[in-house]
């Protein structure tokens, strides 16, 4: 049965505040989500009261704040283990880190984000490694830019319209520089960053492309700022774009992304 507007308007709320503890680092509090999501405390409380009921998130008497359950937490491993684009990347990834002897990942896109699906750690001493699971924004660092760069101008401009958050002093939150790192990034193919989500991490990134052309993710190679220099990136170039269109090809993709 096709469901009513109200249930899909209901549905799309309760979604929206499970969505909210993806995007943050700790316990959220009822105000914290009415005020993020911008529905009323009293339809987030039960909400909330429900996901509490269905092990999806804990409440915390004692501070009064949810965060996510037992629950979510078997949700989050089965997404991964079920994801068509970590299965594709495994063996590509593996290859990457032994070509470039640092850590590779592979991120997927996000309704204006990402998460990273998987990672192939260094084997070097010192190393970069990323959290699994957890959803970052598109404007900061090489596997998010380098999906945005490959989004529609509308959308790429509805994220510009929208605050920045800085996270680092070398992130790029001015519009005007970021079309312009975006055309950089869509031109070349490939994106670079230095510091910009992490400070002393670089890396570089390629994007990913579904069966129907559009972007769905990225591959990256990741670590310290002081070995990922603009000498090793252009090593590493050539590898993480062999990677990329890899994993494209194995998920339908016809017409691999090359450099101009």
């Amino acid at each position: 049965m096709e469901p009513t507007s109200g249930g899909t308007t209901s549905a799309a709320r309760a979604a929206e505040v499970l969505l909210e503890f993806g995007r943050r680092s700790s316990a959220l509090g009822v105000s914290e989500i009415a005020r993020s999501t911008g529905i009323s405390k009293a339809v987030a409380h039960r909400i909330l009261t429900t996901f509490v009921e269905c092990g999806l998130l804990l409440y915390e008497p004692e501070t009064r704040r949810y965060l996510l359950g037992p629950a979510a937490a078997t949700l989050g491993a089965r997404a991964l283990d079920v994801s068509p684009l970590r299965r594709m990347a495994r063996e590509a990834l593996v290859e990457l880190q032994r070509a470039t002897g640092e850590t590779a990942t592979v991120t997927g896109r996000l309704p204006g984000g990402r998460v990273y699906l998987d990672q192939v750690e260094s084997t070097q001493e010192i190393k970069m490694t990323v959290e699994l699971g957890r959803r970052f924004e598109l404007h900061s660092g090489s596997s998010g830019r380098i999906i945005l760069a490959h989004l529609s101008e509308a959308e790429q401009e509805d994220l510009l319209s929208r605050p920045l958050p800085r996270l680092t002093d070398s992130t790029i939150i001015d519009p005007d520089a970021l079309r312009a790192a975006l055309h950089r990034a869509r031109e070349r193919g490939v994106c670079r960053s230095t510091g910009e989500r992490q400070e002393g991490a670089g890396s570089i990134a390629a994007p990913v492309f579904g069966a129907d052309g559009a972007v769905i993710g990225s591959v990256s190679v990741c670590g310290p700022s002081y070995r990922m220099t603009e000498e090793a990136c252009d090593r590493h170039e050539d590898a993480l774009r062999d990677a990329a269109q890899r994993v494209s090809r194995a998920l339908g993709h016809r017409s691999a992304v090359s450099a101009k």
